[in-house]
């Protein structure tokens, strides 16, 4: 998070409990990533309270410490419930964000999402929501696309994977509008669309999907999306990493004016 914006207390907590079990047992991340099957880099955002165990965490990191149900008894204030907690920051940060940085592997960045294309995405979501569900999620994913033409202007770029384009997620009609819809965004003067071919032989985004945020203090986050969760990344070496990548996917990927043509022949259906 940035600096004036900590993670949840009991998250804190929790991360300096297992630190402190993990450094009494005269333990490194690695030798501890060693006995769980987790990863060291995870295992120092969850010290860190940046991102929420799941149980099966807590429970590995438990018995590999020898914590004796110290850490276990946490669960119910530290794992899963924390979620909505973090999506909601991250659309507060989103709407201050001075420039956003997105890289799409399975669907559209929600930025990008015309109505009924966001209805469709959550249709398919399992376990699936009810239609009063879906409608309040799709107006609140409409709202955060205030952040198109906010003044002064978020400077926007995105990398949309070709197998993105071609999934007619919602059906032909929906399809058709969502890709006219990208080529209107694509007109606007501080947002950038740039499609990551299928014929990439070498590409940097094996790792998935990521968005970078700087914020109004000039400090950039990222922010990556998984199945169970999602987190932050706030550490400067793993910002670093992200951007580089990102940078990279950028220069792999096709240019603006390349990106927009391919879009055109898959509406005319030369593609």
């Amino acid at each position: 998070m940035p600096h004036n914006d900590e993670p949840p207390v009991s998250l804190r907590i929790f991360g300096k409990q297992s630190r402190y079990l993990r450094e009494q047992r005269g333990m490194t991340r690695r030798e501890l990533s060693a006995l769980v099957p987790y990863s060291e880099s995870l295992i120092a955002m969850v010290e860190r309270g940046e991102r929420p165990p799941k149980p099966g965490y807590v429970d590995a990191i438990d018995a590999a410490v020898g914590a004796d149900g110290l850490l276990r008894v946490l669960i119910p204030d530290v794992a899963e419930k924390h979620h909505p907690v973090w999506a909601e920051e991250y659309v507060k940060l989103q709407a201050e964000a001075l420039a956003l940085h997105a890289y799409s592997t399975h669907f559209l960045h929600g930025l990008l999402q015309t109505e009924e294309y966001a209805r469709a995405v959550f249709r398919s979501r399992r376990p699936s929501l009810d239609d009063e569900e879906i409608d309040k999620v799709v107006q609140a994913r409409l709202a955060t696309q205030q952040l198109q033409t906010r003044k002064p202007a978020c400077r926007m770029t995105f990398v949309l994977e070709e197998s993105v384009l071609l999934r007619k997620i919602g059906g032909r009609n929906v399809w058709q509008g969502e890709l006219h819809h990208l080529i209107k965004l694509g007109e606007l003067h501080n947002v950038q669309i740039q499609v990551m071919p299928l014929s990439r032989e070498t590409h940097a985004g094996v790792d998935g999907p990521m968005t970078l945020l700087e914020t109004p203090d000039h400090h950039t986050i990222g922010y990556v999306e998984g199945q169970q969760g999602s987190y932050f990344l706030t550490e400067p070496d793993d910002v670093s990493v992200l951007s580089h990548r990102y940078g990279t996917i950028r220069s792999q990927a096709l240019d603006a004016e390349a990106s927009r043509a391919l879009i055109q022949r898959l509406l005319s259906g030369e593609a």
